[in-house]
C-alpha cells in the first residue's frame, strides 16, 4: 500500500455483508477528492475500485478473490475504525437459478438448472451438501423454476414451461403434482398444507393438499418470475418485476386481499423470512442491488451488497444462501 497521504477519518462501512462485485459505502470525513487522485481503498488486502467519491463517503466495489468471512476495510491515510466487511463465499457455479435456492433439513442447499425456454437439460435440480459438494438430485423437469419443501418433507418444483408443479421423492424422482397453472413460478406452503403458486401472467393459485387448483389472488403480470414467501402469521408475500421503474412488495391476506407493503424496489426478486419473522427481499437494480430487510412499518434497509442476485434462502441453523443466475454463495453468519 502507499504511504498515508491525508488525515481523513473512517467511521463505518455500509452494508456490512457483501458479495464480490457488490457496492459498499464507506462513511467518514475529510476524504480527498480534488484533482485526479482519489483515496486508495483496500478490502481484505485487495485494492477496490471507487465508483463514487465525496468528502464524507466513498462508494467502492467489493473485489473478487476475497476469502469468505470477515475482512478489514481500509482507506489509506485515514484514521478511525477499524471497520470490517463480512464476505459471502462462492459455494458452486454452473447452475441456472431464476428464484430462491432452498435449504433442506440437513443443511444442504437445492438449486435449479433451469435452462433456456423449452430446453431439456441433463439435471433439473442440484443438491449442494453442507461441505460444498454438488450432486444431481432431480431430472426431467423442463425449465425448473421455483422450489419449496412441503409438510411431507418432499421437494416441490415448478416448471414455468409446462405450467406444472412436480413433487420429488427422496430419491430425486419427480412426479406431476398439479398442471394448468399458467407460467408457474413462485411456490410457498401454508400452514394448512395448501400450496400457493405464482403464475407470471398475474394469478396466484391455491392448491389443495390433493393438487386441486383455485384462483386465490390477482397481481400485475410480471416480465420475470413471480416470487412467493409465506410469513409466520399466515400471510403470503409476493414480488413480480414489471416494465415499471419501481415495483412493490405485495402482501396477500388469507382471504386473497392484496396490499402493498413496500412500494419502491427496482426489479424486486427473491423473498425469504428469517427466524425472527423479518422479511428479506432481493433487489436487482444496478447500483443499489443486494438484499434488503423490510421492517414492520415498511421501511427498508440494505443489509447485503451484491450485483445480479436473484434469490435468497435463510435457515436459522445454516445461515444465508444467495444465488445469482449462475453462482451459489453462502454467508458464514447466523441471521
Amino acid at each position: 500500500m502507499a504511504n498515508p497521504v491525508s488525515h481523513s477519518q473512517v467511521s463505518a462501512v455500509y452494508p456490512t455483508w457483501a458479495i464480490e462485485g457488490g457496492r459498499v459505502d464507506i462513511d467518514g470525513a475529510g476524504f480527498s477528492i480534488e484533482g485526479d487522485r482519489l483515496p486508495e481503498v483496500w478490502i481484505g488486502g485487495i485494492r477496490a475500485r471507487i465508483v463514487f467519491a465525496s468528502p464524507q463517503r466513498l462508494g467502492v466495489l467489493v473485489p473478487p478473490g476475497l476469502p469468505p468471512g470477515r475482512v478489514l476495510v481500509e482507506v489509506v491515510g485515514s484514521y478511525g475504525g477499524p471497520v470490517f466487511l463480512t464476505v459471502a463465499g462462492v459455494v458452486t457455479t454452473g447452475i441456472h437459478q431464476v428464484d430462491n435456492p432452498v435449504f433442506g433439513p440437513d443443511g444442504s442447499v437445492y438449486v435449479t438448472n433451469s435452462g433456456s425456454r423449452g430446453e431439456s437439460v441433463p439435471v433439473s435440480v442440484f443438491r449442494v451438501r453442507p461441505g460444498g459438494e454438488r450432486e444431481p438430485y432431480a431430472r426431467g423437469i423442463v425449465n425448473s423454476t421455483s422450489m419449496t419443501f412441503g409438510p411431507d418433507g418432499r421437494l416441490y418444483v415448478s416448471s414455468r414451461f409446462e405450467g406444472s408443479v412436480y413433487r420429488v421423492d427422496s430419491d430425486g424422482r419427480p412426479e406431476v403434482f398439479a398442471t394448468d397453472l399458467g407460467v408457474a413460478c413462485g411456490l410457498a406452503f401454508g400452514s394448512d398444507g395448501s400450496l400457493y403458486v405464482g403464475d407470471r401472467s398475474g394469478t396466484v393459485f391455491r392448491l389443495s393438499p390433493g393438487g386441486k387448483a383455485a384462483a386465490f389472488a390477482t397481481l400485475p403480470a410480471s416480465v420475470a418470475a413471480f416470487h412467493l414467501a409465506m410469513a409466520p402469521d399466515g400471510r403470503l408475500y409476493a414480488t413480480g418485476p414489471t416494465m415499471a421503474p419501481r415495483d412493490p412488495v405485495y402482501r396477500i391476506d388469507p382471504d386473497g386481499t392484496v396490499d402493498v407493503v413496500a412500494p419502491g424496489f427496482g426489479r424486486p426478486q427473491g423473498l425469504a423470512f428469517d427466524a425472527a419473522g423479518v422479511l428479506h427481499v432481493v433487489e436487482a437494480l444496478a447500483g443499489a442491488s443486494g438484499v434488503y430487510r423490510i421492517g414492520p412499518d415498511g421501511a427498508t434497509v440494505r443489509v447485503l451488497a451484491a450485483a445480479g442476485l436473484v434469490g435468497v434462502a435463510i435457515d436459522p441453523m445454516h445461515g444465508m444462501a444467495l444465488a445469482s443466475n449462475d453462482t451459489l454463495y453462502r454467508l458464514p453468519v447466523r441471521t
